[in-house]
């Protein structure tokens, strides 16, 4: 003899509820779901303001607590924004919407002023690859929510080099400038004056690098990492 579960538990649900109530009781919840959905959605787009968030301390996880430090040097070394959440043009996963509703249920509280870091390319800005979800505690501490997309390239933090500050490009300056004059061949230097033609050619290279740095970031409105890490407008 075997027995059906299922039926036995059909049976004594249908003791207690009729199949209308549970239904109505079912959409309750979906509605009720779907209204926080919602809010959190809002609350991303409209990128409500707020410096820090009631958590409770028991309920972090230490591996998600950034200081803002740490957020502006990841930032300024792989040239990343760090801006409010109403200003991300991509799609907020429903996996980190659920992360939310999470930490909201644990800590007994409604999150507020998210914000995110990505390349510029996923933020709105004004004209003057890996999203990062956070939520600030106080203090110039900030908790990571979720992160979602591609990991960056490890190529990104050495082409971005150049950018992150007037010392770094420079540097960078100087040695393309050394390196494309080593590369030219023995027959173009003169035996009895080779050193000097290597001085002359490699301050030619300087130059001509660094001016066509400075068109480049004079035209385009671009500016170092340092300086706009945190800034909202395009040209910053």
């Amino acid at each position: 003899m075997t027995v059906d579960l299922k039926q036995k538990l059909l049976k004594r649900r249908n003791r207690y509820q009729s199949e209308a109530d549970i239904l109505e009781q079912v959409h309750d919840i979906l509605r009720e779901d779907a209204h926080h959905n919602a809010k959190i959605h809002k609350a991303i787009s409209d990128g409500t303001t707020g410096n820090n968030n009631c958590f409770n301390i028991d309920f972090l996880k230490k591996d998600y607590i950034f200081h803002i430090d740490d957020i502006q040097s990841i930032c300024i070394t792989y040239r990343l924004r760090f801006l409010d959440s109403n200003l991300f043009k991509g799609e907020i996963p429903q996996e980190a919407i659920n992360k939310i509703k999470q930490l909201e249920k644990e800590h007994h509280t409604v999150l507020s002023g998210f914000k995110i870091m990505a390349p510029s390319k996923l933020f709105k800005l004004e004209n003057y690859d890996d999203p990062l979800l956070f939520a600030p505690i106080g203090n110039g501490y900030y908790y990571l929510i979720h992160k979602w997309g591609n990991d960056l390239s490890v190529l990104r933090k050495w082409l971005m080099y150049p950018f992150r500050n007037l010392d770094t490009i420079i540097v960078s300056t100087i040695v393309a400038a050394f390196l494309i004059a080593l590369s030219f061949p023995e027959s173009y230097y003169h035996p009895k004056y080779k050193t000097t033609q290597f001085i002359f050619l490699f301050f030619f290279m300087f130059k001509v690098i660094g001016f066509c740095l400075i068109f480049f970031g004079v035209s385009k409105g671009k500016n170092f990492n340092s300086a706009i890490w945190n800034s909202w407008y395009r040209n910053a």
